[in-house]
């Protein structure tokens, strides 16, 4: 049996070569007419050279939001042991671009495909001591090469679905991927049942989610946006974050049924053409660049557009209610906390099940979801129409967030208790 078993591994991690080869060729193809795919090529043709004799800290994140995600344990390392050079890995051009020159880390790069040859060549460049892989990156090559040399490696903030392949009938390889890790750190007790159902027991802690001690410490630096301020003006106002287009026809319908009430929209994209729809549907409307601009400011403006990236955890301070976009697309809403964390009811579309903390919100009343234009109109002015209403979903929402924040310190009491980082003189190697 053990050598039947061996021999399906040794097919499937055939076939996933072959896979990961034809997705870079494809990426490759692409990237002639996609600037996102030629981003995602064009910065995998730089491969790191780094001081080879230096111990490091690296940290893995598939993009943006796992970055966010991963960033309180991050900085909390650097912190607690200052003599580790700090490596920061990206997968997607939509987390490197943005946080290329982020200031925490000392070495921002996109992680080279996962082959086993750049596999170990990146490995060595590193040289870890540590390494933090957020969420759900699962990359075989990396991870059985830090696994061969003995490399810690933890999985923080995971949190798995009976639908992944680790959980079918022939999972011998993604099992291997899994026992790479020498620790896991799930949001939930579902994602821990999982995996003790395919034998995974000793090393796995039920920590709860990283984002909760992001969106708290955001809130805790939040500071005034006097532009912002000067368009409210102390009225109620609804601003939605991160919205697609089905998210915008829908506010549009209401803010023209509402004229009076203020909206501020900060879309998921910001790309010229997606704008130029928004201010299409908002006849009322003026763009964020624009409104700074203005020296006598039109207090008749109903719609203010967001056309840049980077302010709307500092927005949802201001607002009356959220409303959180991407929920009428399959992949799902977009983040909740930040909002939730000041304590504000939150409105969001039907694909919401994949996100544990909208499931918790809806069930206990800080949170709602709407299928269609009447719903939302519906919540809306009950909402803005039933103060006792809306205050016990705003009280409710910020309690969440403060019930469930404390991963961090799990995580860190997890690397100290263990030795992991033992003491700055480690930092270097038997050569230096």
């Amino acid at each position: 049996m053990a050598v039947f078993l061996l021999k399906i591994f040794n097919l499937t991690s055939f076939f996933y070569d072959i896979f990961i080869n034809f997705y870079f060729f494809s990426l490759n193809t692409a990237s002639l007419f996609n600037a996102k795919a030629k981003k995602w090529v064009k910065g995998r043709r730089i491969f790191p050279i780094l001081n080879k004799n230096q111990k490091k800290i690296w940290m893995h994140c598939a993009s943006l939001g796992e970055f966010e995600q991963g960033r309180p344990i991050l900085e909390k390392l650097k912190q607690t042991y200052p003599d580790y050079p700090i490596v920061l890995s990206f997968f997607s051009p939509s987390g490197f671009e943005i946080r290329k020159n982020y200031p925490g880390a000392d070495y921002v790069f996109y992680l080279p495909i996962d082959t086993k040859k750049n596999a170990a060549k990146f490995i060595q460049e590193v040289n870890p001591a540590l390494v933090v892989w957020v969420k759900y990156e699962y990359w075989f090559h990396y991870l059985n090469e830090l696994k061969k040399q003995s490399i810690p490696v933890l999985l923080v903030s995971a949190i798995f679905r009976q639908s992944q392949p680790f959980f079918k009938s022939n999972n011998k390889f993604w099992k291997k991927i899994l026992d790479c890790f020498d620790h896991i750190f799930v949001q939930d007790e579902a994602s821990e049942k999982l995996l003790k159902g395919i034998g995974i027991i000793q090393n796995i802690t039920v920590s709860g989610d990283t984002r909760f001690d992001r969106v708290l410490e955001i809130a805790a630096k939040k500071s005034g946006i006097h532009e912002i301020e000067k368009f409210i003006e102390q009225q109620q106002v609804l601003i939605a974050g991160s919205t697609w287009l089905q998210d915008e026809k829908l506010l549009a319908k209401y803010m023209m049924q509402h004229p009076t009430k203020k909206l501020i929209v900060a879309p998921h994209e910001i790309d010229a053409a997606h704008l130029k729809s928004i201010k299409q549907l908002f006849s009322n409307s003026i763009l964020f660049s624009e409104w700074v601009g203005l020296n006598d400011k039109p207090k008749n403006i109903q719609v203010l557009i967001i056309d840049n990236v980077g302010m709307l955890a500092q927005l949802y301070q201001y607002a009356t209610i959220c409303y959180i976009g991407g929920g009428f697309n399959k992949s799902g809403i977009h983040n909740i906390l930040e909002a939730a964390v000041y304590g504000k009811a939150i409105i969001f579309g039907p694909h919401y099940q994949k996100f544990s903390e909208a499931v918790e919100l809806i069930k206990n009343g800080g949170a709602f979801s709407i299928q269609n234009e009447n719903e939302l109109r519906k919540i809306l002015d009950t909402l803005l129409n039933d103060s006792t209403f809306l205050n016990n979903a705003e009280d409710l929402a910020k309690q969440f967030v403060i019930e469930k924040s404390g991963a961090t310190k799990m995580i860190i009491d997890y690397v100290e208790g263990n030795r992991l980082l033992t003491n700055a003189s480690n930092c270097l190697t038997d050569s230096d």
